[in-house]
């Protein structure tokens, strides 16, 4: 019995986001709140998270990261997506709409990763 709970114990240290999702989990399922509504404020709180994250990095660095800019906007359009997929009365197009804007800001966030002012290459 020990040796089993000692494996738990090794297996949610190394995998932490394991143990958050439980907790996350039990916690929906205890207060009874509906899992749509428990996801878009989950979004929400990611993209206070990356408002924040950009704006620490803009008053340490004095620089504003067009990656996190972008960030901020993909998971805001998610959670609007999210959000319209689950109203009663879908809108298909405005989702469409919505997914083609997030595809486009993925490209602009791989191009924003690839040609980096902050990455020197050194060429051969």
């Amino acid at each position: 019995m020990k040796k089993a709970i000692l494996k738990i114990k090794a297996y949610f240290s190394s995998n932490f986001e394991v143990l958050a999702a439980t907790i996350i989990f039990v916690a929906i399922f205890a207060t009874g709140l509906d899992f749509y509504k428990a996801i878009i404020l989950m979004l929400e709180f990611i993209v206070v998270m990356e408002v924040v994250k950009m704006i620490s990095d803009f008053i340490k660095k004095h620089k504003l990261r067009l990656r996190f800019v972008i960030d901020i906007f993909i998971i805001f359009l998610i959670r609007d997506v999210i959000i319209l997929s689950t109203n009663v009365n879908k809108d298909y197009f405005d989702i469409s709409f919505l997914l083609i804007v997030i595809f486009v800001f993925f490209i602009f966030r791989i191009l924003a990763i690839k040609f980096s002012p902050g990455e020197i290459k050194k060429e051969k």
